[in-house]
């Protein structure tokens, strides 16, 4: 693990993350996530692959602060997880909960939260994610694929400088799965660090700048995109594409 500059998390200012020694156990005893160790810059669209069980979801949430790790640590910039550092992120959940408002009011709320309403950005957010036209609809009648595209634009009302993505696309049609997939990159190339966790192949081949491979709670490899598609460097790695389960 490389030296990582103390510096204070603001506006604007995109964070490593480092995890060290990351340990999650659960009530039965089981390391689902298992001493892991991880450096991601800021820059590039980095994937999280796996097979089930492989600790993506999980690993997400510890990140997030949403669940407390057994032992190790997650810094940013050499700080702690805390509360300010925090709100420099957005998760994006595989199933929404929208409030049950208009598509409008879910990110005016969103906006107050942050300190004023704004029509103007609520309405340039909702442009971004193609809903401008639905406005004034509910949320919760939308379609599956407008509803996580809503709660990636609630996400990125808050202004975040890392947008964690937990398989966005799931359950989506290959059209909507695009459109997610265009506002990722989207929200990479203007500035935010994006991590995004998917299983589909095809997906990470097309969004990947960098692939971090988890195998049974630990990293396997951290490996440019087009490197891993071709040669993965780890056992686990080569199975996996191949589709095998006898490593």
């Amino acid at each position: 693990m490389r030296d990582v500059p103390n510096q204070e998390p603001g506006a604007g200012q995109l964070l490593p993350l480092v995890a060290t020694g990351l340990t999650f156990v659960s009530d039965d005893a089981t390391r689902l996530i298992d001493a892991l160790d991880l450096t991601l810059d800021a820059g590039k669209l980095t994937v999280i692959m796996g097979p089930n069980g492989a600790g993506k979801s999980l690993l997400l949430r510890l990140v997030h602060g949403l669940i407390e790790p057994t032992s190790g640590t997650i810094r940013y910039a050499g700080r702690p997880l805390d509360a300010a550092v925090r709100k420099r992120q957005a998760l994006v959940f595989q199933r929404p909960v929208l409030l049950r408002r208009s598509v409008a009011a879910n990110i005016d709320f969103v906006l107050g939260l942050e300190g004023a309403r704004d029509p103007a950005r609520r309405d340039a957010l909702l442009t971004r994610v193609g809903l401008l036209d639905r406005a004034g609809q509910p949320a919760r009648s939308l379609s599956g694929g407008e509803q996580q595209r809503l709660a990636l634009a609630r996400a990125l009302a808050t202004d975040p400088e890392m947008l964690l993505l937990d398989e966005p696309t799931a359950s989506l049609d290959p059209a909507s799965t695009l459109m997610i997939e265009h506002i990722a990159r989207d929200a990479q190339e203007n500035g935010l660090k994006v991590i995004f966790v998917t299983h589909d192949i095809a997906q990470g081949r097309r969004l990947a700048d960098e692939v971090v491979f988890l195998d049974r709670g630990r990293v396997a490899e951290v490996t440019p995109a087009t490197q891993f598609f071709a040669t993965p460097q780890s056992r686990a790695g080569q199975a996996y594409l191949a589709g095998r389960l006898d490593y």
